[in-house]
């Protein structure tokens, strides 16, 4: 039976990535930073050389983007050199390699969606380290290294920008939200599924290496989102009020405009995502039923 080994399982997308290959019936290892730490060189051979996985999904990264201005060295271990352990490790086990990484490598200043081959321009510590990684992947596996870029990702199996507004609806009268970032809210499930997707017609030979972009199609802003999750929450999306990233100085420079083309994906005769308001809506019960649970734990926390 063949086998996935899928890093950083502890995070949300790796959590969804595990769920699904089970669901299909192909065998899985998931390893979080406690049982691999892919900065190590010797722990990410020794992990290979074991488990002698056919593919390895690598969801392993430093994801405060903030944080990284302040911790670039740190950061870029785990974004950039962490990613070339893995390369030259599954070059030596010949296994394919599926690298996350984010629209944040691009300048975030264009009008129309990136293309895959689009000129890259990292802002930001997080940024460089994640375009630095991609770099190690594509060098050191032209023929089974895979980069899948993503942004504005969320689930039910971790913290992010939706279970927040669904806890700030019960919260708030009114919430202000950002309407100049424009990009593609995308479901972890979706993206999961895409994974096995790349995943198995790389092994087939029926998808090629290099550059694919993993986001919902169509586009929004942070507000546009905002509305719609107040939307399906049936509340009065008027409550919330759109405003300016000016208005949220943050370290890190955040890029104004990061939809990703999905051409390359037509290209290899794999399906690119769909809407991203179609995946909201039916992600959005398990959305609900995450965060009122964990509500309900803190409110337990403090009694």
């Amino acid at each position: 039976m063949s086998t996935w080994l899928v890093t950083g399982a502890g995070g949300m997308l790796a959590q969804d990535v595990l769920g699904r290959l089970a669901a299909q019936g192909i065998g899985a290892v998931g390893l979080d930073r406690a049982a691999l730490d892919i900065t190590d060189p010797d722990a990410v051979r020794r992990a290979l050389r074991r488990h002698r996985p056919e593919a390895v999904v690598n969801c392993a990264a430093w994801s405060d983007v903030d944080g990284a201005e302040g911790q670039e060295e740190a950061a870029h271990r785990v974004n950039a050199t962490g990613p070339r352990h893995l390369a030259e490790a599954a070059g030596e086990t010949g296994a394919v390699l599926l690298h996350l990484s984010t629209d944040y490598v691009f300048a975030g200043d264009a009008s129309r969606p990136y293309a895959e081959d689009a000129p890259t321009a990292p802002r930001g510590a997080y940024a460089r380290g994640k375009r630095a990684g991609e770099r190690a992947v594509l060098e050191l596996l032209p023929r089974t290294g895979h980069v899948v870029r993503t942004a504005w990702l969320y689930g039910a199996g971790g913290a992010n920008f939706v279970r927040t507004m669904i806890r700030l609806e019960g919260e708030r009268e009114t919430v202000d939200v950002v309407d100049d970032q424009h990009g593609q809210p995308t479901w972890s499930r979706d993206l999961a599924d895409l994974l096995l997707r790349l995943g198995r017609g790389a092994l087939a030979g029926t998808v090629p290496p290099g550059v694919h972009h993993g986001t919902s199609s169509g586009e929004t802003t942070w507000y546009g989102l905002t509305r719609e999750v107040f939307r399906l929450l049936g509340a009065d999306p008027g409550r919330v009020r759109p405003t300016t990233s000016a208005a949220f100085a943050r370290p890190a420079p955040r890029p104004g405009y990061s939809v990703l083309g999905h051409e390359g994906l037509r290209r290899a005769g794999v399906e690119p995502l769909r809407d991203w308001r179609a995946a909201l809506a039916e992600a959005f019960p398990c959305l609900v039923a995450a965060e009122r649970g964990k509500s309900r734990e803190r409110h337990a926390t403090r009694r």
